[in-house]
């Protein structure tokens, strides 16, 4: 299960088939330097996303 205060790269690292969801969210830093040591919160915040939303998207995409 992915939570907000989990590091991007770590989400990421666990579950490849997240990145659709990040790029479907405009969160092309998955692949930048602020990833390595923002959490998913701290990234969505910084995108204007609404974290609980991205959270609940992520889940839905690693459950299938």
């Amino acid at each position: 299960m992915i939570t907000k205060d989990m590091g991007i790269t770590e989400i990421v690292s666990k579950y490849p088939e997240t990145l659709e969801v990040f790029a479907a969210y405009g969160m092309g830093c998955v692949g930048c330097m602020a990833a390595r040591f923002e959490n998913l919160e701290q990234g969505a915040m910084a995108h204007g996303i609404d974290v609980n939303k991205l959270v609940d998207d992520l889940n839905a995409k690693i459950k299938k």
